[in-house]
């Protein structure tokens, strides 16, 4: 004990709480980690159980489940509401500058409270600790996470999304920068059953209380609000976003990011585009009518996928260029599979998931003791009502053609799930396949993110349109929401050599499309050898925060017809209802722009923003940042 406390180099109310534990264990390899999450070798099935104790009555609770596959192990939670993250669980414990809840102004008393009886709590089970890098593994950001031992599969999902560093591997100079607890048994005693995250930063250490055991709020968004943080006194960004290498059958390369809230599309930029079974690709299906609009690809692009979820725009990997270097802060991908009904949906994906060469962890995936976990067997949150959020995490070393290294973007999108939208329905499913926005309207719609349509990521009842916030990424940051509007407002200022789209998924006007917008522009650039679209193929929107409407569209020698581009032609749609769509925009941007005037927005934020709030045109938006 005295040696792993004296390599963790840790303050010394953690030091206690381990001095106090009656059993800490540390592991080397991933599979001592994925036996100890089931409770020991001998075991296929695992209750993740809790008294707790204050509460009247004393409540006996099963937290989780965990059950061996022959392909992995599946984490399911008894409870449907855990199934997902709540937008809410962060509150801030500290007393540093922030425009999120407080614990104090939450609950009307000081965090330390909570702190010390979180701690007491700590110290009385056997515990398991793993030490990790938040972020790229290069730039050292060295974090450690505190667990029960009998919720170890926490420990192994955080380990899969992040890496871990092997005990016997320790660096001589760790010291952790962050460190994750996790005592569920407070959502319970404390919390009337709510997934709660406390956010503590200290001057030496982000402490992250974790009183659930859900991975969304904590173990994969927890570690991205230390990163926020980290860039928020260091003068960069985590951005909310995917990206990927598209070649060509002819070699070009394109580099395409796409950013938007929880279930924008970014998982499926990594899909290949999907096809029927004669091989033709359905891009639309009119939702009354049925009528299919088809197009064809003989071949499609090569796809090496280079970020998910959580993409640094750090100091270290810019290197003076007019394009945005990125790099992955992850080493596994937390990957939603809703969009996978039924067997043969994703060959690419399901193989993967079938057949891995080494366990993964599902979540929220129907399967049995021996059985392999199928990524179409989704659990029922209640009879006939499938969970929305289902999940596999895929280590990267187990993705094809994975890039881990810093790249240059070419072409930044922002993915919008609209509604279908009619002209006895009228809502702001108004976006055509893609829109062309001049930098300073791409900021704007980073600004105020909408979650948008049916978004399946996250649990609670929204609003048709709410707001992720500021880059989408507002629900995991900390600190002030002015400052990374103001970071990112500067990536758009600097890095002049992008293309910047605005792209729906889902619905278009009358049209359902899922997320095959998304694919057909990805395969459109790259065919076309060029990031960018000739002004002669752009006519300004009619609704000015849409920027730019496409006049055409040809994809494989077949032009995408012009009521997809333009959707105030279709008939179940036109002008009237396309205006009063427009007009939910508008009121939308202008109600959550507002809270951004502050003295601490750049002069040239203020300008964009007062552009908006005037009613500005395209034009308007092009000369402002130009």
């Amino acid at each position: 004990m005295k040696d792993i406390l004296h390599r963790l180099h840790l303050p010394k109310d953690v030091v206690e709480i381990l001095h106090k534990s009656p059993g800490i264990t540390t592991f080397n390899t991933r599979e001592e980690l994925i036996e100890l999450s089931l409770g020991g070798k001998e075991n296929n099935f695992y209750e993740v159980r809790y008294t707790v104790e204050n509460t009247t009555p004393v409540q006996e609770v099963i937290e989780a489940t965990v059950t061996r596959c022959k392909n992995g192990i599946v984490i399911n939670y008894p409870d449907p509401y855990m199934r997902r993250r709540d937008p809410n669980s962060m509150v801030i414990g500290d007393e540093e500058e922030t425009d999120k809840p407080t614990y104090e102004e939450k609950y009307g008393k000081p965090f330390s409270e909570l702190r010390n009886a979180t701690f007491e709590w700590l110290s009385q089970q056997e515990l398991l600790i793993m030490p990790f890098i938040s972020g790229d593994n290069s730039l050292d950001y060295y974090s450690l996470v505190i667990v029960p031992k009998n919720a170890a599969f926490f420990a192994l999902m955080l380990g899969d999304i992040q890496g871990f560093i092997p005990f016997d591997s320790l660096p001589k100079d760790f010291r952790p920068m962050a460190v994750v607890y996790v005592a569920p048994t407070f959502r319970y005693s404390h919390f009337d059953g709510k997934q709660i995250v406390v956010h503590n930063r200290l001057h030496h250490i982000h402490e992250v209380f974790s009183y659930n055991l859900y991975p969304g709020p904590s173990a994969k968004k927890g570690v991205y609000s230390v990163l926020l943080d980290i860039g928020e006194k260091e003068g960069w960004l985590t951005i909310h976003a995917s990206s990927v290498k598209v070649i060509t059958p002819y070699d070009n390369e394109l580099v395409m990011l796409h950013e938007g809230a929880s279930g924008g599309g970014k998982s499926e930029l990594h899909q290949q585009i999907r096809r029927e079974k004669d091989n033709k690709i359905v891009l639309a299906t009119h939702m009354r009518t049925q009528d299919k609009i088809y197009l064809e690809l003989n071949e499609s692009c090569d796809l090496k996928p280079l970020t998910d979820d959580m993409t640094m725009v750090h100091p270290k990997f810019q290197k003076n260029h007019k394009k945005m270097i990125i790099k992955d802060a992850e080493e596994g991908w937390f990957v939603r599979v809703d969009n996978i009904p039924h067997y043969g949906t994703d060959p690419h994906l399901e193989k993967i998931c079938t057949e891995p060469s080494e366990p993964l962890v599902f979540l929220n995936i129907d399967a049995v003791p021996n059985s392999t976990a199928l990524i179409w067997e989704h659990i029922e949150d209640a009879p006939g009502k499938k969970c929305p959020n289902p999940r596999v995490i895929l280590p990267k070393r187990l993705i094809p053609d994975v890039i881990d290294q810093a790249t240059a973007v070419d072409v930044r999108s922002f993915g919008v799930r609209t509604p279908p939208c009619f002209d006895d329905a009228p809502s702001y499913g108004i976006i055509g396949v893609a829109h062309v926005l001049p930098p300073a309207l791409a900021w704007l719609w980073r600004l105020v993110s909408p979650r948008g349509h049916a978004n399946p990521s996250i649990s609670g009842n929204m609003k048709a349109l709410s707001s992720e916030g500021v880059g989408s990424f507002w629900p995991f940051a900390t600190g002030k929401m002015v400052r990374h509007a103001n970071l990112l407002l500067e990536q758009f200022q600097d890095y002049t050599d992008t293309l910047y789209l605005l792209i729906p998924n889902q619905h278009i006007g009358a049209y359902e499309v899922g997320f095959m917008p998304e694919w057909v522009v990805r395969e459109y650039l790259a065919k076309r050898g060029s990031a960018r679209i000739k002004s002669s193929q752009l006519v300004p929107a009619r609704c000015s925060l849409l920027g730019y409407a496409l006049e055409y569209m040809k994809f494989e020698g077949v032009y995408i017809p012009k009521s997809l581009l333009q959707v105030n032609l279709q008939p179940d749609v036109g002008d009237e209802t396309y205006d009063k769509g427009a007009a939910m925009l508008e009121e939308f941007f202008k109600s959550e722009l507002q809270q951004f005037l502050t003295r601490d927005l750049s002069s040239v934020g203020r300008h964009i923003i007062e552009c908006c709030l005037d009613n500005g045109t395209v034009q308007d938006y092009e000369e402002l940042l130009s």
